[in-house]
């Protein structure tokens, strides 16, 4: 029934408006009898008389006034939904949703988004934070446009580009053993126990390929989703963990450089493959871009 009713509830409205066929078909710019053989169908179709007939002019019977209150709300809310998807794509003010990894929220993306601001004031983002299998997903439902992520994904349904690398460090507490280092080999830690990241983070399973090329299966004392709560289990003596350096250093822990296995993460940006891009969205893309080698602080 929605769809024989829908293309005919404009035309009900504009005639209930003016009380008149011949002025609604004129604003409205159709043939008039267009304009009638629609109101008849739609009455036909409802089996209820929507208007009475006065020569050239109608009005609503008590059906029809009920019938417009809904209506008028029904236009009015399609009304604000086209703004809206138009506002979302204005070249200078439109909307871009954006995904990035929790360790990026802090610095990385507010400077990121300060810089290509400089250029697009008005351009707004809806942002997600998240582990990058769950934004992956997302992009794939249509809810982001581009995500930060790591590591770089490889799927034929999907687009992505290498932008940048960040060094792991072995995060010990400051008691340490090991604290008095400033490199070390992974292997030299086979016998720590781990603070590390749940399994389905990409910093996992980065963190599960170093061990195994170090020679090691780690023990794992605890799992976590955050990176600073896990510095803060290292702080407390709980373990161990291999992590991207923090914004701002944490008291209680000691950051020791990896010199084997290169312990890295590279960091890409992905959007859906054959998704075309509106505007903002594609400004964004190629300011991102552009950082190859230079998205994350020095």
């Amino acid at each position: 029934m929605s769809m024989v009713l829908a293309p005919r509830l404009a035309y009900f409205a504009g005639v209930a408006r003016t009380e008149h066929v011949t002025r609604a078909a004129h604003e409205m710019n159709v043939p008039q009898s267009t304009l009638s053989r629609a109101m008849a169908r739609l009455e036909q179709d409802l089996g209820v008389d929507l208007f009475a007939r006065h020569g050239r002019t109608v009005s609503l019977t008590p059906a029809g006034r009920t019938f417009l209150t809904s209506v008028e709300r029904a236009l009015a809310e399609i009304e604000r939904a086209a703004e809206e998807v138009r506002a979302d794509t204005d070249p200078a003010a439109g909307k871009v949703a954006f995904g990035f990894l929790h360790t990026m929220g802090a610095e990385t993306v507010p400077g990121l988004l300060h810089a290509f601001r400089a250029d697009h004031p008005r351009v707004r983002f809806s942002l997600v934070q998240n582990y990058g299998e769950a934004m992956l997903e997302r992009l794939r439902a249509g809810e982001l446009d581009l995500c930060l992520t790591s590591p770089v994904p490889d799927a034929p349904d999907l687009v992505a580009r290498r932008l940048d690398e960040q060094k792991l460090r072995l995060v010990v507490p400051a008691d340490h053993r090991l604290a008095t280092r400033r490199r070390i080999r992974l292997a030299e830690a086979a016998e720590e126990t781990f603070v590390t990241l749940e399994p389905g983070y990409g910093l996992r399973r980065i963190f599960d390929t170093l061990c195994r090329e170090a020679g090691f299966r780690p023990r794992v004392a605890f799992e976590g989703e955050e990176a600073e709560t896990l510095r803060g289990l290292v702080a407390a003596g709980l373990g161990v963990a291999l992590l991207p350096p923090p914004t701002v250093p944490r008291p209680g822990v000691v950051e020791l450089t990896v010199t084997a296995p290169r312990a890295v993460r590279e960091i890409g940006v992905a959007w859906l493959a054959g998704r075309p891009d509106t505007p903002p969205v594609a400004a964004f893309k190629k300011f991102l871009l552009s950082r190859r080698g230079n998205l994350l602080p020095t």
